[in-house]
């Protein structure tokens, strides 16, 4: 399903405005012209994809999207990781940056607006354990 999402939208094909799941998520991706399938990297010992994200550096704006196929409650928090990914990655002062992010699961949008306070202290858990992990690595 990812991946032909991931196509959808880079073809910029939109789909029925039905409120399906699926079809809301690849819309509103291209919508807002987010990427699909983007890789986040801070280390070796972190990173991951994100399902769709854009940065608007004329407004200081960052959107990520995250389609969930199973039915079982998703959590905003690995969005939350992702953010925090794209500010150690693109080291961008997270003070100054609104964020949006959004979980299509179910034939519904579950979303939120972190600030500082909600990404930061996850930035400071990814450096810390990053430089933790290392350590260890040059122990053994």
């Amino acid at each position: 399903m990812h991946e032909l999402a991931a196509m959808l939208i880079k073809q910029h094909v939109r789909l029925p405005e039905e409120g399906k799941t699926f079809d809301m998520y690849v819309n509103d991706a291209i919508y807002y012209d987010l990427q699909p399938e983007q890789k986040l990297y801070y280390s070796d010992n972190c990173f991951g994809t994100a399902d769709a994200i854009s940065f608007d550096e004329r407004d200081y704006f960052l959107r990520i999207h995250d389609l969930k196929t199973g039915v079982n409650p998703a959590s905003l928090h690995q969005l939350e990781i992702y953010a925090a990914l794209f500010f150690l990655e693109y080291d961008l002062p997270v003070n100054e940056v609104e964020m949006e992010l959004r979980i299509y699961q179910n034939n519904d949008i579950l979303q939120s607006n972190p600030t500082v306070v909600d990404i930061a202290p996850i930035m400071d858990k990814i450096v810390t354990f990053d430089k933790l992990i290392e350590q260890i690595k040059k122990e053994n």
